[in-house]
């Protein structure tokens, strides 16, 4: 009962950094119906961003944040009018090699810049732990997966209450019934790819003090949002919150309980894709896969 209480904490707490990492790009297929195989390599700067500026100039990661957000949005938006915006309307193979070669043009520029050096941000509160009882807490998973849920929680709140919010959901129901309404699309495409970059940046900068940061991160941390977003169904949201979670608690179960089973965690998601498909090919939260 020890070990499944601890793995209940350590499945949560990472399940809440899944879902931070995943719900941008599940947002941004919701609205453009785009999957962008660069969303990986937006955390993957946003972790190096946090961890330069705890380096050069002793900013903490979490005080660093907000400015790697709005410095995120930004790119975002300027990304999309400059290269994503032509290739709305092309074939998806094209949106996706489009997607793919900028993920490849970021790690490269990664490369060059800061070499393929492992490197982690160290602030104090990254390994520090609370026990209770046999139970462990390490302080930085809880504080990632705070921030996650108050990011999550403002996105959503973001999503259901305000006039751009219902403006974007209404875009992502039905285009030409938005466009009839007076609703720009191409603002809105807009609006929602700079929102996922810079949520993608904002779990790097969480990232940043939990794991190993590389220019070659990015892509491993694709492969387990897009597994997550399959799992909750696809463009929504609060089923990826779910799947996140679904994932989490699998892959935990498997580190504890299968001899050797933290060298088959990376397995576990794609296991779970294959059986929610042939369970529920709509995903945890009935998305089609087909919209």
């Amino acid at each position: 009962m020890i070990n499944f209480a601890q793995l209940l904490i350590d499945a949560l707490l990472m399940g809440g950094l899944y879902a931070l990492m995943s719900v941008g790009l599940s947002l941004g297929f919701g609205v453009m119906r785009i999957i962008n195989f660069a969303h990986g390599e937006f955390v993957m700067l946003g972790a190096y961003g946090a961890f330069w500026g705890l380096t050069l100039w002793h900013i903490d990661p979490l005080i660093a944040m907000p400015l790697l957000i709005v410095l995120g949005f930004l790119a975002g938006w300027l990304l999309f009018r400059g290269v994503i915006e032509w290739a709305l309307k092309a074939p998806q193979l094209n949106q996706i090699l489009l997607t793919f070669g900028i993920a490849l043009v970021l790690q490269h520029i990664a490369v060059v810049l800061w070499t393929g050096d492992v490197r982690s941000a160290s602030p104090g509160y990254a390994v520090s732990t609370t026990i209770i009882g046999d139970l462990f807490i390490v302080h930085g998973r809880l504080i990632g997966f705070l921030v996650a849920g108050v990011l999550i929680a403002a996105l959503m709140t973001w999503l259901r209450y305000s006039e751009t919010g219902r403006a974007l959901r209404a875009v992502a129901q039905n285009r030409d019934a938005a466009i009839l309404m007076g609703i720009d699309p191409g603002r809105i495409y807009a609006l929602s790819f700079a929102t996922s970059t810079a949520l993608g940046v904002a779990s790097g900068a969480i990232v940043s003090f939990l794991i190993n940061i590389t220019p070659f991160m990015g892509f491993p941390i694709l492969l387990k949002a897009v597994a997550i977003v399959i799992l909750g169904g696809l463009g929504s949201v609060a089923g990826t919150v779910i799947g996140a979670f679904v994932l989490a608690i699998a892959e935990t179960m498997v580190a504890y309980y299968v001899p050797d089973g933290a060298g088959w965690t990376e397995g576990v998601a794609f296991a779970l894709i294959v059986a929610i498909l042939l369970i529920r090919p709509r995903g945890i939260a009935g998305q089609s896969l087909a919209t």
